[in-house]
């Protein structure tokens, strides 16, 4: 992300191109790093283009088992705000003995 609506995209031909976030989606959807996105290629610069569309995972991976995405393409599969987690996961560890604290002493 460089501000203002734009992002430095490194394509799957090997080139980095400026690419303007398309107006619908600024501030709807949210492109990180390692994200897999739609570029339009503009005819009269081969450097710069626009942010058509950004894939989740399960499209991501659509993509590349019918071949249109390289098989070295990285799919990060990042859990969204949100998703269930197993109380395992969780690294508190809660006990019986609780001790009181007085709040006059801080």
């Amino acid at each position: 992300m460089l501000g203002n609506g734009r992002v430095d995209a490194y394509c799957f031909d090997g080139t980095k191109r400026l690419c303007n976030i398309r107006g619908k989606m600024r501030k709807k959807v949210w492109i990180n790093v390692g994200d897999i996105v739609l570029i339009g290629l503009r005819d009269f610069q081969d450097e710069k283009g626009d942010v058509i569309l950004k894939y989740n995972a399960d499209e991501a991976r659509t993509l590349k088992s019918y071949g249109e995405l390289p098989d070295t393409a990285k799919i990060h599969d990042t859990g969204d705000v949100g998703d269930d987690a197993d109380e395992e996961d969780i690294p508190f560890e809660f006990t019986e003995e609780a001790e009181e604290i007085d709040l006059e002493d801080l």
